[in-house]
């Protein structure tokens, strides 16, 4: 592989993230290692734990992935109807706090992070990358409707995806010039009309954002190295939350893409030599 920065952006999309644990697999059995992280919801989860140590990053994952307290989270155990918020991210902070392996600063961290938040205050995109790393990640990933807005400071955040969910310009920002994007599988997926209440809000937000991520891969500088990852899913059916709650669901999410990335790199070696495509999907 070429010399230059390598960025890790993980995008949001809740339990659909699984994916993200197979992607980095194939990845990393390629030696191919982070000089940046960048993540978003469920992707910040996943990002912080990749960041705190490369090296053991897949063992923290899958045993995140798998523990009770990820369980708790996907059967809704202890769901509080009629609140602002439906869940506690208790469970949530207790996968992060094991994933971390101790690291409890950004600077503790194996390689730099950065996560993204949206300030409830400011209606604005906000990037922690230094100081308490927790609050920061559960900031990140605190959907509305499901988890509380996490207070940070004076400021109230909520779920990053709301503002950024697959950061690809603050990685290039950065000055990375491999970027390697860890999404869940909607954007590879046309969008159909709504069929009912429910879908018009579905729609809505996948149009914010596929259209957020798209003008900023447009924005990528000539020689920025684009890979954007499938999860070889076939449908958006296979996309859809209900289908992907159980734990069998999630390993056969994480092999499946592992199986697409595979493939995908290696296709990515034999056309290697090539001039720099910063669309190289």
């Amino acid at each position: 592989m070429d010399s230059g920065k390598v960025a890790f952006v993980l995008g949001g999309g809740g339990v659909l993230g699984a994916v993200q644990v197979g992607m980095l697999r194939a990845v990393l059995e390629r030696g191919i290692r982070p000089d940046l992280v960048v993540g978003t919801s469920i992707g910040a989860i996943n990002g912080a734990i990749i960041a705190a140590d490369v090296d053991r990053s897949l063992e923290r994952l899958e045993a995140a992935w798998s523990s009770k307290e990820a369980r708790a989270i996907t059967s809704g155990v202890g769901l509080r109807l009629g609140r602002a918020h439906v869940m506690s991210t208790e469970p949530l902070r207790r996968m992060l706090v094991h994933g971390l392996g101790g690291a409890t600063e950004f600077e503790d961290l194996d390689v730099a992070f950065r996560c993204c938040a949206a300030s409830v205050e400011r209606a604005a995109e906000h990037w922690f990358d230094s100081g308490p790393l927790v609050p920061a990640v559960l900031a990140s990933a605190a959907l509305p409707g499901l988890f509380p807005a996490v207070r940070i400071g004076e400021e109230h955040f909520i779920d990053g995806g709301i503002v950024n969910s697959i950061p690809v310009g603050q990685a290039a920002d950065a000055g990375a010039t491999d970027i390697y994007v860890m999404q869940v599988g909607r954007i590879e997926h046309a969008l159909t009309p709504p069929r009912n209440q429910f879908d018009n809000a579905r729609v809505a937000f996948e149009i914010s954002r596929r259209h957020r991520f798209a003008r900023d891969r447009a924005a990528l500088t000539e020689g920025t190295r684009l890979h954007v990852l499938p999860t070889g899913t076939s449908s958006a059916k296979e996309n859809r939350i209900s289908r992907n709650l159980s734990p069998a669901a999630l390993r056969r999410r994480m092999a499946t893409a592992h199986g697409a990335a595979s493939a995908y790199l290696d296709r990515e070696d034999e056309h290697r030599g090539g001039a720099p495509d910063r669309a190289a999907d």
